[in-house]
């Protein structure tokens, strides 16, 4: 099935989510129409039981003829026939609608999060978004359901109830029309008075769950020092705390629900008893078929109401799940390529023109006045401490974020000119961490790329040192390496991404601490695969440990975002400056 392109992505502005859900519905508008109708069909035994019933009785009272019981029966039965293919429909058109709307939204959603920057990104916690990718939505299709469900039974009940009674006993509509709102009131308030008993005890237990979290973490600190007692003895009181609350709102549902059924019932015996003495003394006309429909009638609609009112909080749910949802696609910081030139090809010459970038509008800045020119295929190292503006410059040449002034240039083209999406095809990132996705290593390895030969792959790995341990395992480059890589070991994982970068020929390359983690006889190998990768590409090299950036042709020292000095590690140790001195303390 087609997916409807970029619902709410262009639309969604902080309108109230009433207006949101109607204009994601529009194009189903037609299939809710036709779900209505079935509903009416398929739910119309509610009504129309009380008013046959109500015929089938003044039949036998009134000794009618026979006949009259055979049409009321068979009417019913054809009307209860109806229910299945008018209740399919329903399922199909309602819920089919619910469904594709939340698959848009959903759609929708994680095409937004490919469009945000990666500023946007460092902000926003994976979990929150994944949340609303998986939990927001699907709170939007429950409750859309649901109101659908119970809102269209309520309310047809209401209404074909009420018309009936107007025709049949219009007398009897004022009394309706007051007393079921009203009863339907009081016993709302009495189920009310459970919502705040029901909210502290999941409170409760959501702080029992807290403490059974901590308890598990926490295993290996607790069995070294002997601890498992007091962790048990925690548990416990939070445990012997659910328990009691758990009992007192046991007995607080039994009472109030009690109350209410009592109460329900008791005015139900009311309006019994007070359409029979009616009837009896002829006060109005109202045959006792009349008496029994009225009373079922009065159950049936304060029922209805009492559940349109229970509709709120889903409600509210679903609306508060769509402002949520909202809050990623009205998210203003976007990556704009669109109209803009498509890169075809990269010499790899790269121009920092007094870039300065800062993270806060009115903060201090991140980099300041940086000025750098990288003919193609040479690499340059960034150094310096925690904070230097190392990871920022990086960010700026990929293009995850933009110059607060100054500009870049590639191949001599301003980068802001560009179609960043096409100039990332001739860039690949080696970083510290490398990211895997549960695949086999062939998928992982030509990630993006369609359809790659066997033996491209394996060129790619020979090259990254990686061929050696892929063909020791069980099934070679079919080998899933879990979520994240975590069959692998850091070393491996490392590998992989170079051979995923040297697969791609890329004409510019960042690497970014990509050794730091590895023991020295995985850095021994992934250093030589970088070698391999680095040559005859414009590298850019970010490294703690010296060690690794002594073969760049430059190296640039950073210090608060400025350049502090430039040359090659012979001429920076010979200088004595910032370099000769981090070059010191790596060797103390």
């Amino acid at each position: 099935m087609a997916l409807p392109q970029g619902p709410l992505e262009h639309r969604y502005q902080g309108e109230h989510p009433v207006r949101t859900l109607a204009y994601l519905f529009r194009d189903d508008r037609w299939r809710l129409l036709v779900s209505v109708l079935a509903f009416i069909v398929k739910h119309s035994p509610v009504w129309l039981l009380p008013l046959v019933t109500a015929n089938i009785i003044d039949i036998v009272v009134e000794q009618r003829p026979i006949s009259e019981l055979g049409a009321n029966t068979v009417m019913l039965l054809v009307v209860l026939m109806l229910n299945y293919p008018t209740h399919l429909l329903y399922v199909r058109c309602m819920h089919g609608s619910v469904r594709r709307v939340g698959t848009a939204l959903r759609s929708a959603l994680c095409r937004r999060m490919q469009e945000l920057s990666i500023g946007y990104h460092a902000r926003v916690s994976a979990s929150a978004l994944q949340t609303k990718v998986i939990r927001d939505v699907e709170n939007i299709e429950v409750s859309a359901q649901q109101s659908a469900d119970t809102g269209l039974a309520a309310v047809i009940t209401l209404v074909g109830g009420l018309a009936v009674i107007a025709v049949r006993v219009p007398a009897a509509l004022p009394a309706f029309v007051l007393v079921v709102p009203a009863a339907s009131l009081l016993v709302r308030r009495l189920r009310g008075r459970l919502r705040r008993h029901n909210e502290q005890f999941r409170r409760q237990v959501e702080q029992l769950s807290t403490r059974v979290g901590e308890m598990t973490t926490l295993i290996p600190v607790t069995r070294a020092h002997g601890l498992e007692r007091t962790a048990l003895g925690r548990v416990d009181g939070s445990l012997r705390q659910v328990l009691t609350a758990g009992i007192r709102l046991d007995l607080l549902n039994g009472h109030f629900g009690a109350l209410a059924w009592i109460l329900l019932n008791a005015i139900g015996i009311g309006f019994l008893a007070g359409a029979a003495l009616i009837s009896y003394y002829a006060w109005l006309p109202i045959s006792p078929g009349d008496v029994v429909m009225l009373s079922t009638f009065f159950t049936t609609l304060t029922g209805s109401m009492t559940m349109l009112m229970g509709l709120t909080p889903i409600i509210s749910k679903g609306l508060e799940s769509v402002r949520s949802a909202g809050e990623v696609l009205q998210a203003p910081d976007l990556e704009v390529n669109a109209g803009k030139a498509e890169v075809r090809s990269v010499q790899g010459r790269i121009d920092f023109e007094s870039v300065t970038f800062r993270y806060d509008g009115d903060g201090a800045a991140a980099v300041s006045d940086f000025s750098l020119s990288v003919p193609p295929g040479e690499t340059v190292a960034l150094v310096g401490a925690s904070g230097a503006g190392k990871s920022t410059i990086l960010n700026l040449l990929i293009g995850f974020i933009r110059p607060v002034s100054g500009r870049i240039l590639l191949d001599g083209v301003d980068m802001a000119t560009l179609d960043l999406r096409s100039y990332r095809r001739f860039l690949s990132v080696v970083p510290q961490e490398s990211v895997l996705f549960e695949g086999s290593i062939r998928e992982n390895v030509g990630y993006g790329m369609g359809d790659i030969d066997n033996q491209a792959v394996r060129d790619a790995l020979r090259d990254a040192n990686a061929l050696e341990f892929v063909d020791r395992l069980p099934n070679g480059l079919d080998t899933v390496v879990g979520e994240r890589g975590a069959r692998l070991s850091g070393g491996q994982r490392q590998r992989i991404a170079i051979a995923r970068a040297l697969i791609r020929d890329p004409r510019i390359l960042v690497l970014d601490e990509a050794t730091s983690a590895l023991d020295t006889r995985s850095e021994a190998l992934v250093q030589e695969a970088m070698d391999r990768l680095m040559h005859g590409r414009t590298v850019f090299v970010v490294a703690h440990r010296l060690s690794t950036v002594r073969g760049a042709d430059r190296i640039v020292v950073l210090d608060q975002g400025r350049i502090s000095e430039i040359g090659s590690h012979a001429e920076l140790v010979e200088r004595g400056g910032a370099y000769a001195r981090l070059q010191s303390t790596q060797m103390t």
